[in-house]
């Protein structure tokens, strides 16, 4: 019998697994949740839980509560579902002590150290003491390659995600707020089939532009000056990204310059981003072109990072986190300039690394030949 793309995933992870000092692995960090399971539904805030998972090389199980169990039974039909009803830690412990592990693996990015303490009492305790092991990184490892079906649908929801920012800076005019136009993307979203948003929009206009990450405020965008829209939304639980820098009017000539720089970066930096190549090496590619335009100091980030069932996730195309990229890598490519006080732009595609030229996923075409 064939096995579902989850029952692989199980079999590749009991591999990495068995290269740790852990026996079992404690998986809690949502993302990596329902990579391996299926398991669709989201953790209301980081101190809470709608389930985990207790994985070794003879059993998979999924712990949740009665609010989710029969959900859970649905989409993970390749764990066995234990619906909580007593305390989470002592449900957990006497889980792990019934299969006999020995050493439970945890993912160090996502325990607080207050339920560790817990847990870690708790295991102490049992009649066969269980010891806590910090892992890093072994199911995000497995994420950052995606399969066709995963590309397939991040393909969607870029698609989907282009036609409403076309939409949306078809309307543009002089006097719309920033929050105004942050709310329309968001209704649109909603509106669009899409499970929601990937993160609150970022509109930024003038000033305000130069800030990477501003959150939209009551400013009213002006003709002539820059207007950043960084937008995603979320599809069968996979996300898109993309940025635009849109102007009403044909701006100074300083920022068409800048303009014509971070395309130039962008376009440069496209062509260097395929199987086998550094990631740094395509983030220096931009960043030159940037330096020598005169504008270095005003690009601090990195050129893009990974995406797929979190917007940010590995690879990193940094300077700092250097690594070899491989096909099927989803990665944005979104240089910028930022002149603080004054204005930016960033522009932003989302690709998938192949043999040779990535493949653009984001497809609104909305970019200026100055």
């Amino acid at each position: 019998m064939k096995r579902s793309i989850f029952g692989e995933r199980l079999a590749a992870l009991r591999l990495r697994l068995e290269k740790t000092s852990s026996d079992t692995i404690w998986v809690i960090q949502p993302e990596n949740r329902r990579y391996l399971s299926g398991f669709s539904a989201g953790d209301t805030q980081f101190t809470e839980s709608s389930g985990s998972l207790i994985i070794n090389k003879r059993c998979a199980y999924l712990i949740t509560d009665s609010r989710y169990s029969t959900a859970a039974v649905r989409e993970a039909p390749d764990f066995k579902v234990i619906t909580m009803k007593g305390h989470f830690v002592d449900e957990l412990a006497g889980l792990v002590g019934r299969i006999r592990t020995k050493r439970l693996g945890f993912e160090q990015g996502y325990l607080t150290y207050e339920l560790h303490k817990q847990i870690a009492g708790r295991l102490r305790n049992l009649k066969r003491p269980v010891r806590l092991s910090p892992v890093k990184g072994l199911v995000q490892e497995m994420r950052t390659i995606k399969d066709r079906a995963e590309t397939a649908v991040m393909g969607k929801a870029a698609a989907l995600m282009s036609s409403i920012l076309d939409n949306v800076i078809s309307g543009l005019k002089p006097g719309c707020t920033e929050k105004g136009i942050a709310r329309e993307i968001e209704v649109r979203v909603h509106e669009s089939g899409a499970d929601g948003l990937a993160f609150t929009p970022i509109v930024a206009s003038g000033p305000n532009s130069a800030l990477p990450h501003a959150e939209p405020t009551n400013r009213r965008i002006r003709e002539k000056e820059p207007v950043i829209l960084d937008v995603g939304l979320r599809m069968k639980g996979y996300c898109c990204d993309m940025t635009r820098t849109v102007f009403l009017g044909t701006p100074g000539p300083k920022f068409r310059k800048i303009y014509r720089t971070v395309r130039e970066a962008q376009l440069a930096a496209l062509q260097h981003i395929s199987d086998g190549i550094d990631s740094s090496y395509s983030d220096s590619i931009a960043r030159k072109i940037i330096r020598d335009a005169g504008f270095g100091e005003y690009f601090g980030h990195s050129l893009g990072h990974g995406v797929g069932l979190a917007v940010h996730e590995d690879p990193a195309l940094s300077p700092r986190r250097a690594r070899r990229l491989e096909k099927g890598m989803v990665v944005t490519v979104e240089p910028g300039i930022y002149l603080p006080g004054k204005g930016g732009v960033r522009l932003e595609e989302m690709v998938v690394v192949c043999e040779k030229l990535p493949k653009i996923l984001t497809k609104n075409n909305h970019y200026y030949d100055f």
